[in-house]
Formats: C-alpha cells, structure tokens, sequence
C-alpha cells in the first residue's frame, strides 16, 4: 500500500459514526526574541461526522443523555514555557478531504502533504468550561515541507485490516522524519521553523478508541560523546494494549530506528526473530521510556525521560463520548540514550551510542 493511501480520509461507512481520525504534526522552531529552540504541536481531528453533520455536539457536555459526540477541530499548542493546548471546534460538514492522500481544509485551516496553515484562539471564559478540553490562548502558523521520511507499521493497517475493522487503534508514520520552515505566532510571539537545524515529525491515528496504555516516543535530534550534533539518526515507537476484534493482546509496541537512508524495523506484527521488552513509569517529577528491542540482525536499547514541568495532560473524548484518559502525559522535551547494536555470531557489536533531546513523547494509562 502507498502510503499516501493510509494517511487518508478513513472515517468511511459505518465508521463514520462510530470513529476518529487525526493528524498530528510535532514542530520545533526557534523563538525569533531568545533563539532559544521551542517545541509545538498542530492536530487536525474530526470525530463521528455523520452523527451531527452541521452542529458540534461535545461528548462531555453530554454525558448524562448519553449522547456519541460529533464535530470536527484544530488543536494547537506549546510544551514547555507557556504550554497549553488550544482546541477549537467546528461543525463536521466544515470538514473536506481529498479521496486519497492528505488534503484537508476544517474551516479556514488547510492541511496538505506539504503546506499546513491556520489558526487557534480560546478565552479564559471558554478555558473554564470543562466539556472545551481547553486552556486560553491562540496560536497562528504558516509552514511548507519540503521533505519527508514515512515509515509504515505493515499489514496492521492494510485496507483489508481496516475493512475488516480489526484493530481499534490504527496508526501511520508520514513523517518519521519532517523539514518544515516558516512561522508561527503563538501568543503574540513570533518563531521561525528551519529545517536546517531542526527536523520535526507527523503521524497520523485512526480508529474506534484509544489504546490503554497508550505509548509514544520519537526524536531527531542527537549529539555523540564529544557533544558533536549528529545527523541523519533518528527513531520513532508507538504502541501500548492492541485490541485486535474484541480481544486486547499482552502489551506490545512498534519500532523504527532511521540512521542515514535506512530503516529499521523492531515490529510486533513480523513474528519472526523479533524480541521486545519494555516499560513506562513516573515519578513525582518524570516521566520515563526504557525499551530493548530486537529482531534477527540488530538490538537497540532506549532510555528516556520527560519533566512533567514541561508537559500536558492532553484531553481526548473516544467516539463513544467517554474521556476515560485523564493522565495522558503529552511532552517535546524527552532526552536520554539510545544503543544500536548489529548481532554478529549470537554476539551484540555496538554501532551508536548517542544522546538524544527535544523528542516527542506521550504516556497515560486508566
């Protein structure tokens, strides 16, 4: 399958009224006032359409009636200094879509392979209503991707897995690595992307509900031992509890490791040779990632961290208008190590061995 076809419009048939589809965008770009480099995030989502095509119905708002919320809506946010998440909704008709690839519009915002354009603003009046998922603020962008890097998870998401409505949580990586260059205004304060110093991320998730936990973790941006920057390296995992028609599985993730041009695959779903062994946790200042993943040629070892300081707890509600994760940690400041091995002779030959930061992370369970 191209994989212009899965970050495709989903929400097609029945799935229209018992579904979500979204794209995520995860940006790094340099305060033009400090230089200091900030981390943001962009989401085009669109939830149930067919229920309520020309008026936003909020799942939270509605809770005691019971009723399956409908709408479609931009999120846009900071991490870090002045963090927030900035919803904004509109009805699903305000939604269009090309048949095939990524082309969105939701209102004025535009979402293309390689142009992202739009707007964010909530009051404090409206942060306050707890059924808004909200905080205050606004936020504006105008960028251009001038290159991408995808990576496809494999048969999991192939159209008749999905006909077959056999997971409840698909995932797509368009952009394991992504250049983005242009501006973005966030509360008054202009930012520069520049895809010579930074290289950002997108991906995109579709389905029926939310995976439990729920885990993610990526990162571009790597020093050697000398603290020398490196190029060219980047990872991504993805994963948590697959329901598969009904039946969650034992915890199980999804890994790729990109290091100069080549990929490579640390995937649950290929049955062969590969090993995984993995755990998240927190404590009262941190959220932690230790992964050791290995299939027949290679092994990579990935231990990170992220302050909570500088992170969300970002708010969903699943189709059927439940918010059951209410401690989904959301960060972009998820530094540690990350050990590539190639296995020669039973034997594990180290290849890297770097330090990474400013990666994108999330973590929740209920």
């Amino acid at each position: 399958m191209k994989t212009s076809e899965r970050n495709s419009y989903m929400l097609k048939g029945r799935k229209a009224k018992n579904g979500y589809d979204w794209w995520w965008h995860d940006i790094i770009a340099i305060n033009d006032l400090t230089g200091k480099p900030e981390r943001f995030f962009i989401e085009y989502y669109i939830l149930n359409p067919k229920i309520s095509p020309s008026k936003i119905v909020l799942g939270q708002e509605n809770k005691e009636f019971k009723l399956k919320p409908s709408y479609s809506k931009v999120i846009a946010g900071k991490w870090g200094e002045s963090k927030s998440q900035i919803h904004n909704y509109f009805p699903s008709n305000n939604f269009n879509s090309a048949k095939s690839g990524l082309d969105i519009k939701i209102g004025d915002n535009i979402c293309s392979e390689d142009y992202l354009k739009g707007s964010v603003f909530q009051s404090k009046e409206n942060s306050a209503k707890p059924e808004l998922m909200t905080d205050a603020g606004e936020m504006s962008w105008d960028l251009q991707i001038s290159e991408k890097v995808s990576y496809s998870v494999g048969y999991g998401a192939s159209s008749i897995f999905r006909k077959m409505n056999l997971f409840k949580m698909y995932w797509h990586v368009e952009g394991l690595r992504t250049k983005y260059s242009g501006k973005i205004v966030y509360n008054g304060q202009s930012y520069s992307a520049n895809p010579s110093k930074f290289i950002g991320y997108q991906d995109k998730n579709w389905g029926s509900d939310y995976t439990n936990p729920w885990i993610w973790l990526s990162c571009s941006n790597f020093f050697d031992s000398e603290n020398k920057k490196v190029d060219n390296v980047s990872f991504d995992v993805g994963g948590g509890r697959p329901v598969v028609l009904g039946i969650p599985l034992k915890g199980k993730i999804l890994v790729a490791y990109y290091d100069n041009g080549q990929i490579f695959d640390f995937n649950f779903t290929k049955l062969f040779f590969q090993k995984q062994k993995w755990n998240c946790s927190e404590d009262e200042n941190y959220i932690y990632w230790n992964i050791d993943v290995e299939n027949r040629l290679n092994a990579l070892e990935i231990n990170y961290k992220c302050e909570k300081s500088t992170m969300l707890k970002i708010n969903y509600e699943n189709p059927k208008g439940e918010k059951n994760h209410n401690n989904l940690w959301n960060g972009g400041f998820a530094e540690g190590t990350l050990k590539f091995y190639k296995k020669e002779n039973k034997k594990k030959i180290l290849i890297r061995e770097l330090y990474g930061n400013l990666g994108g992370c999330e973590f929740g369970k209920y």
